[in-house]
C-alpha cells in the first residue's frame, strides 16, 4: 500500500510520509533518561472544536489522519486511553498492519504498544475487541482487578495511583519512554492539570459540526496555571491540517 504524501508546511519542507515525519521528530524529542514517559496527546477535532460526531471520532477521521494515528502508535511504547474512550471507540488491537509489527520486532521491541487505562471506579469495558485479541497487552490501574470470565489478552492490574505516580511506574517498571494518550477530554485535562502533557498532536478536520454534537477537546479540572502551546509542526493533506504543539505550564 502506497503511503500518503503530506505537504510539510512547518518546518518548511517538501512532501513527507507519516512514519518518516513521526520518527524524525521523536528521535530528537524523547529523552533517554527521565522519571516519567515523554507524553504526547493525540486528538482530531472539527473546525468548531468537537472531537466526535455522535458517539465516536470516525466521522472526523479520514485516511490521512488514520495513517498518522497508526504511525504514532507504531512509535509509542504505550497507549493511554480512558475507559470511556475505550468503550466509545471500540478499541481493537493496537497495530493491525503486520508490516508495522514487523518493524517493531526488528528493532527489538514488542510487536505492539502496551495499552494502559486508569479507572477510579474500576469499571473497564472488557467487552471491547482489544481484550479478545491474544496478542494484546494491557495494564489497568484501578482500585480492584478487573473481573471478566475470560480474556484472551494479557491484562495486568496495578493499584490505583495518582496520575504522576502511575506514569513514573510505567517508566520504571515497563520501560515506557514514549506514552501516547488518545483521550478522552477528561484524561487530557488531568494530564494538563498535573503538568504531565509534553505535546499535543491535533488533526484539524475541515468540517463544522455545530450544536451540541460531540465532546469538546478538553474537560475536567483547570490547571493551576494556563498551559502555553508552541506550534512546532504543520502537515497538510486534502484540506486537513495536522498540527504539532509543544506544551508547558505558564509561570505566574
Amino acid at each position: 500500500m502506497e503511503a500518503t504524501a503530506y505537504r510539510q508546511l512547518l518546518p518548511p519542507g517538501g512532501p513527507t510520509d507519516a512514519r518518516t515525519h513521526v520518527e524524525a521528530l521523536m528521535q530528537a524529542a524523547v529523552p533517554e533518561r527521565s522519571e516519567r514517559p515523554y507524553t504526547l496527546v493525540n486528538f482530531v477535532t472539527s473546525l468548531d472544536g468537537h472531537t466526535t460526531i455522535g458517539p465516536d471520532s470516525r466521522g472526523l477521521s479520514g485516511g490521512a489522519d488514520r495513517e498518522l494515528f497508526y504511525a504514532l502508535r507504531e512509535r509509542a511504547d504505550a497507549v493511554l486511553a480512558g475507559p470511556r474512550t475505550l468503550a466509545a471507540e471500540r478499541y481493537k488491537r493496537m497495530l493491525p498492519a503486520p508490516e508495522r509489527r514487523a518493524r517493531r520486532l526488528a528493532q527489538g521491541r514488542p510487536a505492539e504498544p502496551l495499552l494502559v487505562s486508569i479507572s477510579s471506579s474500576g469499571q473497564v469495558p472488557l467487552d471491547v475487541p482489544l481484550f479478545a485479541a491474544p496478542e494484546a497487552r494491557a495494564l489497568i490501574f484501578s482500585p480492584d482487578p478487573p473481573v471478566a470470565a475470560r480474556l484472551a489478552a494479557t491484562v495486568v492490574h496495578a493499584p490505583l495511583a495518582p496520575l504522576g505516580q502511575a506514569l513514573r511506574t510505567l517508566r520504571a517498571d515497563d520501560d515506557v519512554k514514549l506514552l501516547l494518550c488518545e483521550g478522552g477530554p477528561t484524561l487530557f485535562g488531568a494530564l494538563l492539570a498535573a503538568g504531565l502533557a509534553d505535546e499535543l498532536w491535533l488533526t484539524l478536520a475541515p468540517r463544522l459540526v455545530g450544536g451540541a454534537s460531540g465532546a469538546a477537546l478538553l474537560s475536567g479540572a483547570a490547571p493551576q496555571a494556563p498551559t502555553r502551546a508552541q506550534l512546532a509542526g504543520v502537515l497538510e493533506h486534502a484540506g486537513t491540517l495536522f498540527l504539532r504543539y509543544r506544551l508547558w505550564p505558564e509561570r505566574r
